[in-house]
């Protein structure tokens, strides 16, 4: 028995920009770059038109917007007075955010990274707390330019399947 590669590659490009949009949130998964290989699959199903300056210019968006969310947190961290102890804290508390349940998704990061940096240096207590805000601040900022990105390339993928 065969797969129609058409439908294989359709079926694929749906579960990789939904494993993509998955991954804006969850900081396991590289959401842009799984997204953007669901663009990548729908190229080669015949259900899709999307041409290759359109992967190019989607391939670059999700260089770039993975780039940004390595980078700004740790520089939003940094100009709030922060260590490396806030950024790692804030990414053990979103990674732990997820056992605890929806709520703690917005506080994990936070809390993370104000006790990361407490951890660092508890004398100052104001310090840490203004070190979380700002990898809190960094943490959204990315995940935002994230969320953004990769719906762009969901619309991007249904408007080339429905509207070609």
């Amino acid at each position: 028995m065969s797969v129609d590669p058409t439908i294989f590659f359709a079926v694929l490009a749906g579960v990789l920009l939904l494993a993509g949009l998955i991954g804006t949130f969850l900081p396991l998964l590289p959401g842009p770059p799984l997204a953007w290989a669901g663009l990548l699959a729908a190229h080669f199903s015949a259900y899709s038109n999307l041409e290759i300056w359109i992967l190019a210019a989607t391939g670059i968006a999700a260089a770039i917007v993975t780039a940004i969310d390595y980078i700004f947190p740790s520089i939003i961290t940094k100009k709030s007075g922060g260590s490396d102890a806030a950024t790692w804290g804030c990414n053990i508390g979103l990674v732990a955010s997820f056992f605890l349940g929806p709520i703690f998704i917005l506080i994990g990061p936070f809390l993370g990274a104000f006790i990361g940096e407490l951890a660092n240096d508890s004398s100052d207590t104001k310090r840490a707390f203004k070190a979380a805000v700002g990898a809190f601040k960094g943490f959204l900022l990315g995940t935002g330019l994230k969320a953004i990105t990769v719906i762009c390339f969901i619309w991007i993928f249904l408007w080339s399947v429905f509207f070609r």
